[in-house]
């Protein structure tokens, strides 16, 4: 049947009665979808604790990086450098040769010294067979004591020159050999001061060579502090290259007189955590007292996997990891030499979670 053909009054009622089961259905759609929003779970409960970063109220003083093992090297005999056999930042070993100088005039010298000795050598010979000759004569009293005597003073004079010769030809030995430069210990190479084709002397300084292995923070405290800061206790060191990582150090010497000028006295403080990173010549700081062990959090925080070493941070209520430097334990918490600067919030016991997945917060 055509809809046209119903009575008016059938259709607008049929109209009538539709609307309100539409209506009704819209508002059942929407308190669905605030009761999801609001019973929806949130992510799952975490405990949580704040990295503590630890007092600065200790002494703090500023200085520089250096190497208690170092030195400038220069060549041993004069002349041109030839060649430059190792880079700026090379580690040598002891000995090993860094550069050479040109050695032809080093060598022709020990060639005429050798040449020097073997006459020498014939000339004492021939000395010693006339001596022997004349002593048989003077038995046969062909010849005089006193003519004796002459060769015998003749001799020696012989010995004495070949003595002379030979020690000669090792000094051109070693001036020969001092034309290859080595390093006098092992270290690392810092920087050239002379390059190839430069002129040297023993006074000229070629290169500076430092033991890394070991290094040092030199600061400066004022007398009126001195007193309170005690060889072989522990120290935190940062150096501005890398602000936010911490370095435990501890006072190798406290200097033994103050600096006429300003009265200051100079403090060596030992880096007892080697890192690469830190070279001489950085600035440095270093902060005296009890509280020196940097920022630290739970040991359940730590999170150490293929990933690497990291801990989930809690930011504006999601889940974000946060890669981190750890250092030694201390107790049933670990110092964090890099990545964290204190304050933020971990997460302890982290359970299965993604990047920026919703956490809440245990007990709210």
């Amino acid at each position: 049947m055509n809809e046209s053909n119903l009575p008016k009054n059938r259709r607008a009622s049929d109209e009538r009665g539709f609307l309100p089961w539409t209506l009704a259905g819209l508002v059942g759609l929407i308190v669905v979808a605030m009761g999801w929003v609001v019973l929806a779970p949130r992510g799952p409960a975490v405990r949580v604790a704040v990295a503590g970063a630890s007092s600065t109220s200790g002494i703090g003083a500023f200085g520089f990086v250096s190497a208690p093992v170092g030195a400038t090297i220069s060549a041993r005999v004069p002349g041109r450098i030839q060649r430059i056999a190792v880079a700026e930042g090379s580690v040598v070993r002891q000995g090993q040769i860094i550069a050479t100088l040109e050695a032809g005039d080093y060598q022709t010298a020990l060639e005429g010294a050798r040449q020097a000795v073997s006459q020498a050598e014939l000339e004492v010979a021939q000395a010693k067979n006339s001596l022997a000759l004349a002593e048989d004569y003077r038995q046969r009293q062909v010849i005089s004591n006193l003519d004796l005597e002459k060769l015998r003073i003749q001799q020696g004079l012989k010995e004495t020159a070949l003595q002379q010769a030979r020690a000669h030809e090792a000094i051109a030995e070693a001036n020969l050999a001092h034309t290859s430069v080595r390093a006098p210990f092992a270290g690392t190479l810092l920087r050239w001061k002379a390059r190839a084709g430069d002129v040297v002397t023993p006074s000229t300084p070629l290169a500076t060579l430092a033991d890394l292995s070991s290094l040092d923070a030199d600061v400066e405290v004022s007398q009126a502090v001195v007193g309170q800061i005690k060889e072989g206790e522990a120290a935190r060191i940062t150096v501005d290259a890398y602000p936010r990582t911490f370095f435990r150090g501890r006072v190798r010497q406290v200097g033994p007189a103050a600096d006429r000028p300003d009265g200051g006295i100079t403090i060596e403080v030992s880096f007892v955590d080697r890192d690469q990173r830190v070279l001489p010549g950085m600035t440095a700081r270093v902060e005296f007292g009890d509280a020196v062990a940097g920022v630290l959090v739970p040991q359940s925080a730590l999170v150490q996997d293929d990933q690497g070493d990291y801990v989930w941070l809690v930011v504006d209520g999601r889940a974000h990891a946060h890669t981190v430097e750890p250092g030694p334990s201390r107790g049933n918490r670990v110092e964090i030499r890099n990545g964290l600067s204190g304050g933020e919030i971990v997460i302890l016991d982290p359970p299965r979670l993604h990047e920026g997945a919703r956490v809440r917060v245990s007990g709210s």
